[in-house]
């Protein structure tokens, strides 16, 4: 099982600019985050990239607003330069890199850890090579960045905006 690193129309992994020594294209803006999301979309639909931009355009984006999306078969494609300042998490995004994964709701259109054995390998992948190439030091979840509203320091269920990405990304070793 292995993960794949698609060259699209962004130039590449990264977009434009020269290589790093992971493979990652270098950037001129200043990386501290990584910030995992779900399509929110059911895991027995597929919900092709195309598809994912059709749903950002509407949104009033002129691309995709992750910087990589990845498919339920693990495959990673580059959706947006990662020079380009993301459009994924209000007040994160000019410091962060969004990757998306395609599902996070049942069957029954219920939030859930959906992401599949090649998912979660290409995410580990994927976020190794981040985190090591622009030396980030933290990974979260979407709902991870909601406001700590009693104020206690720590983000509870409770307090969460939204259930995305669907599972506990802080709380999970495969980013590590």
């Amino acid at each position: 099982m292995g993960n794949y690193l698609e060259n699209s129309d962004c130039g590449g992994i990264g977009g434009s600019g020269s290589i790093g020594r992971n493979g990652v294209r270098r950037v001129d803006r200043r990386i501290t985050l990584i910030v995992v999301h779900c399509t929110a979309t059911r895991v027995d639909r597929d919900f092709p990239e195309q598809e994912l931009l059709r749903y950002h355009r509407a949104r009033g984006m002129k691309m995709v607003g992750y910087h990589f999306y990845i498919r339920k078969d693990g495959f990673i494609h580059s959706t947006r330069p990662l020079e380009m300042v993301g459009a994924h998490a209000k007040r994160y995004n000019t410091e962060s890199i969004g990757i998306a994964y395609e599902g996070g709701l049942s069957p029954q259109g219920l939030p859930a850890d959906t992401r599949t054995q090649r998912q979660k390998y290409s995410m580990r992948a994927l976020i190794r090579t981040l985190k090591k190439e622009f030396a980030i030091s933290r990974v979260c979840g979407h709902r991870d960045l909601s406001p700590d509203r009693n104020g206690n320091g720590v983000v509870e269920p409770h307090e969460w905006m939204k259930q995305c990405p669907c599972f506990d990304v802080v709380g999970d070793a495969w980013c590590e």
